[in-house]
Order: C-alpha cells, then sequence, then structure tokens
C-alpha cells in the first residue's frame, strides 16, 4: 500500500529502505529513498510503519 503519496512510496520500499540503510529514522529512510517529507501527511503513519505498529495505519487502507 502507499504510505507516501508526494513521493509514491509503498510499505515495502519503505521497509526496504530501512532494512537497506539500519535505520528507523524517518529522514534516513526517505534519504534512503532518494527523497524527502513533502506535505508531512505521511510521517506518523511511516513511523507507525517502522515501528510495526501496524494497527496504526487504517487511514491508509485502499490507498494502494
Amino acid at each position: 500500500m502507499y504510505v507516501c503519496l508526494c513521493n509514491a512510496l509503498t510499505d515495502r520500499q519503505v521497509r526496504q529502505a530501512a532494512a537497506d540503510a539500519g535505520t528507523t529514522k524517518p529522514s534516513s529512510v526517505y534519504a534512503a529513498c532518494g527523497c524527502r517529507a513533502q506535505c508531512g501527511q505521511c510521517v506518523r503513519a511511516l513511523v507507525a510503519l517502522l515501528r510495526g505498529e501496524t494497527g496504526m495505519l487504517p487511514e491508509l487502507a485502499g490507498a494502494d
């Protein structure tokens, strides 16, 4: 599912970038993806995803 619409980042891309970079900091994940946060609407969802709190992502359901 898309986590960041501005940068078209999916949850898979975010998880892979975090694993590759060895980080859970959103700014480092964005950098590993070659982008940065733009509107900021995704930051809380990105943090929840990185912490493994998938229950915190219902607002993104259906955003594929």
